[in-house]
């Protein structure tokens, strides 16, 4: 039996698909499902991403959306 926990998940996974169906463009993708939104909580440590590596992300997202490395004295 699912705990209360894997409800919730699936919960938000039916609001997600739905909310993404309803704005998704139908000559570029299909239909999305609610296991499209599933989270997987069981962490492969070979494909897992460092820490530095999703810093690297987080970085160049602030330069693409015009952000300032508040770290950097300028």
């Amino acid at each position: 039996m699912p705990s209360a926990e894997d409800r919730a998940d699936l919960r938000a996974a039916i609001i997600a698909s739905t909310v993404a169906n309803s704005v998704r463009d139908p000559k570029k993708h299909g239909p999305y499902t609610p296991a499209d939104f599933m989270p997987n909580w069981d962490i492969d440590e070979e494909t897992a991403q460092s820490p530095e590596k999703l810093l690297h992300v987080v970085e160049q997202w602030n330069i693409a959306l015009g952000g300032k490395d508040l770290r950097k004295k300028e």
